[in-house]
């Protein structure tokens, strides 16, 4: 993938499709901008989250079990 990672479905996709790491520099940014530290915080919060409840839909518990089958739609 090239840049466009900006929640916690798009992280997860791109683990699906065999990435090993995704950076979330927009997201980081825009945190770090609107709020520091503290910002930074909330955005990784919510992207926890948003992959929490995402991975839950797929009903899946590890990230670890994550493939291409997720993907179908």
């Amino acid at each position: 993938m090239d840049g466009g990672v900006r929640s916690g479905q798009d992280v997860l996709k791109a683990v699906a499709l065999g990435a090993r790491g995704v950076y979330v520099g927009r997201p980081f940014l825009y945190g770090l901008g609107a709020g520091g530290r503290a910002g930074v915080r909330r955005v990784l919060d919510i992207l926890y989250k948003e992959m929490d409840v995402t991975m839950a839909l797929c009903g899946k518990r590890k990230v670890s079990e994550l493939d291409r089958s997720i993907l179908a739609g």
